[in-house]
């Protein structure tokens, strides 16, 4: 090979690091106008790099609110907000979203000083800071849902977006018909009124009955209160779900990844 040859290559250059996460460098990242929006929502998952041209194509996307069809629309990850049919797409690749089935005699807390097995013992080998969003006592088990995603945590927390949860309870039977209509009327607790979004008996069997209760409140042991009041203390209650998101017959102490769908009904809930 001629002298010639040789100078006429350009040098071989190291693969840059690609380990998806925030602040890391894949090939073809370092554009200064950012990444093409078709490379980014098949990055999401949401779908095929083909695919996601003809949602843009289609005028399906929006980015910051305004639909985009052009192609060669690049954006930065990091700063967009993105829809697809409306919902809203993750495109940060730092953020995490996880559903978990919390047993009960696990503490919704991330450390606990008494050793008393807590929801942070699940997480320890992960390196997201992640946290809780919002509670169940330690008697209550089922959905409990952890983030790293501080916006969208803070909204489902907060009582003015009223994201509904829904609870099984096993109560004591018979349940008298005007109950449902006491719940959902209201009643005065300590700390103020309180009703239900729903109340229904599902089964009764003996001396026990299951019922479905659905509210948006978030006030501590907020359901066994409403029950207590109308004289059925629950006996074992369970968050089957939390807006769209659904418990399903995910086995308890474990975690699960939430879907697009899933992630994107939570931003809808809360009109993010």
């Amino acid at each position: 090979m001629s002298s010639s040859e040789h100078s006429s290559r350009s040098p071989r250059r190291e693969r840059p690091n690609s380990t998806g996460r925030e602040g890391s460098v894949r090939p073809g990242d370092d554009h200064p106008e950012g990444i093409r929006l078709q490379k980014v929502l098949s990055r999401a998952g949401v779908a095929s790099r083909r695919a996601a041209e003809e949602l843009i194509a289609e005028g399906r996307v929006s980015v910051d609110g305004k639909v985009v069809t052009e192609m060669g629309r690049r954006v930065d990850p990091k700063t967009v907000t993105i829809h697809v049919d409306g919902s809203r797409i993750v495109v940060r690749e730092d953020l995490e979203y996880l559903a978990l089935n919390k047993p009960v005699g696990m503490h919704s807390t991330m450390s606990d000083d008494m050793g008393r097995p807590c929801v942070g013992d699940l997480i320890t080998t992960r390196t997201e800071n992640l946290f809780h969003v919002g509670r169940l006592d330690a008697d209550t088990e089922g959905l409990l849902l952890l983030t790293n995603d501080g916006d969208l945590a803070h909204r489902l927390m907060h009582p003015s977006y009223e994201v509904s949860k829904t609870y099984l309870a096993e109560i004591a039977a018979p349940v008298a018909r005007d109950v449902s209509k006491t719940l959902k009327a209201g009643v005065e607790l300590e700390d103020g009124p309180a009703s239900v979004d729903g109340f229904r008996v599902l089964e009764s069997f003996g001396a026990k009955a299951m019922v479905e209760i659905v509210l948006h409140e978030g006030r501590k042991h907020i359901v066994r209160r409403l029950m207590d009041h109308v004289g059925h203390p629950v006996q074992r209650l369970v968050r089957t779900s939390i807006g769209e998101v659904k418990l399903g017959d995910q086995r308890p102490g474990s975690l699960r990844k939430l879907n697009h769908p899933e992630i994107g009904s939570l931003y809808r809930a809360v009109g993010l």
